[in-house]
């Protein structure tokens, strides 16, 4: 497949016209070389795939007093709050965002040393929270999420300006097969697919639920799959997934008994500060992207 060219102002443009469009990716994918939590293999394996599996990064006493946590969350939580998203057709709590504020049970994982460090490692620079949340995705009617790259997202309509974020998601039951995990497609980072159509005004409104806007083409899709297939890490409680904030990965709907729930943490390097959005709308709210850039090493 092709390449697209870059515009010189704004390398990652996407969202100006009707066709779809892949670039290759102008900034590193591991930002430093000094040694930290992650081994020479590990590192290898994220450079090389935009994402690494962690079988175990917290206990399981942690994961049981997280999960207790989350499900009180659930369970409380004002569904009518901007920060709280409900599933497409219900009043199911899918996801609550900017846990590292507003909710105590959480600040400490949210700055936990052991997630940190690996993220200053891969970013090679001091780190800040652009987004938390825990997801929910619950027994029998927990829905997809399409394919896309949430640096797409971010750039398009929070100002992130490069790709120097890494997310981490950590299970707090378990992930399997079968009940809608994360799925990514290895190599996929190293491109930047444009997507079409014009972001309408407080789309994030929506899309947090069902996106239209900023999915790949399924020709692009293919390409990519065809090259490095589609790999869907499972683990136990405890253990996490690192990957590349343009790793393209999506998950399915959940049809078993059996609910998934994950922290999922966002990490800035605090000399890639969000600018203006890159899309020509205002930003979207600060639980989605966070402007507040301290250092968590200072907290």
């Amino acid at each position: 497949m092709a390449l697209a060219s870059s515009n010189v102002e704004d390398p990652y443009f996407s969202r100006l016209g009707d066709q779809f469009g892949m670039a290759a990716r102008l900034d590193p994918v591991v930002w430093s070389e000094r040694p930290g939590r992650l081994n020479s293999s590990e590192i290898e394996s994220y450079q090389r795939d935009g994402f690494l599996s962690i079988p175990q990064l917290i206990s399981r006493e942690e994961v049981n007093q997280l999960l207790q946590a989350a499900d009180r969350l659930r369970q409380t939580v004002d569904p009518d709050q901007s920060h709280v998203i409900a599933e497409p057709a219900s009043r199911t709590i899918r996801s609550v965002f900017r846990l590292h504020r507003d909710y105590e049970d959480f600040k400490e994982i949210c700055r936990d040393p052991r997630i940190v460090e690996r993220a200053e490692q891969i970013l090679g620079s001091e780190v800040y929270l652009h987004q938390s949340r825990i997801n929910f995705k619950p027994a029998f009617e927990g829905k997809e999420f399409f394919w896309h790259s949430d640096f797409e997202t971010w750039h398009i309509e929070d100002g992130l300006p490069r790709m120097r974020a890494v997310s981490i998601s950590l299970s707090l039951t378990h992930n399997l097969p079968y009940n809608g995990p994360l799925m990514l497609i290895p190599g996929s980072h190293r491109y930047y697919i444009r997507c079409v159509g014009r972001t309408p005004e407080n789309h994030f409104e929506q899309s947090l639920r069902s996106q239209r806007y900023g999915v790949p083409d399924q020709q692009s899709l293919r390409w990519l799959v065809d090259a490095g297939g589609i790999s869907t890490p499972t683990g136990g409680p405890g253990s996490a997934v690192m990957f590349d904030c343009n790793t393209l990965h999506g998950s399915v709907a959940n049809l078993s008994p059996y609910p998934r729930t994950n922290l999922f943490l966002v990490f800035n390097s605090v000399v890639n500060p969000l600018e203006e959005p890159f899309g020509d709308l205002p930003p979207r709210p600060e639980f989605l992207g966070d402007r507040e850039m301290t250092p968590l090493s200072d907290l």
